[in-house]
């Protein structure tokens, strides 16, 4: 068993995908800029509205939430928005750094980019694009593979 982590993969797994080690180090950091962006962004939001409201007072109606008193929720309002500004600019960081990783695992595994491979055909079909089975004997000497490098038979 190798540790990955805090997993175990099981050895065989480890020695078909050598580059495993680098992807995990790569989404771990993904990961860990995501949760930087949410709280760096949600500061920043709860700041910006902290200053608009100082220099432009702007009422309760447009608080989130209507009930309570005034300090609570324009309180509870800035950190339920800032939170949600937050949420999304770490999503879609997340999301970026997620997919160079995969593009990265992609290159690791077959020595050409995703983008390489699209064009040159390496990435098999969808399902319901497959051959049927009359198509399938002349097709029989290509070898597919999966999005991942993998060889289809």
């Amino acid at each position: 068993m190798v540790t990955l982590g805090l997993r175990r993969v099981e050895d065989g797994v480890a020695a078909k995908h050598p580059a495993l080690q680098q992807y995990a180090a790569c989404q771990s950091h993904a990961f860990l800029k995501g949760i930087g962006t949410f709280l760096a962004g949600s500061g920043a939001a709860f700041a910006v509205q902290k200053l608009v409201n100082r220099k432009v007072p702007y009422g309760l109606q447009w608080s989130l939430l209507l009930a309570g008193d005034a300090l609570a929720v324009g309180f509870l309002g800035s950190i339920l928005v800032s939170s949600a500004a937050g949420s999304l600019a770490s999503y879609a960081v997340t999301r970026a750094e997620t997919q160079k990783c995969s593009d990265f695992w992609i290159y690791l595994e077959t020595g050409k980019f995703p983008q390489e491979l699209a064009m040159a055909g390496g990435v098999s079909q969808p399902a319901e694009d497959l051959p049927s089975p009359e198509d399938r004997g002349s097709a029989a000497s290509l070898v597919r593979k999966n999005k991942y490098g993998d060889i289809v038979e």
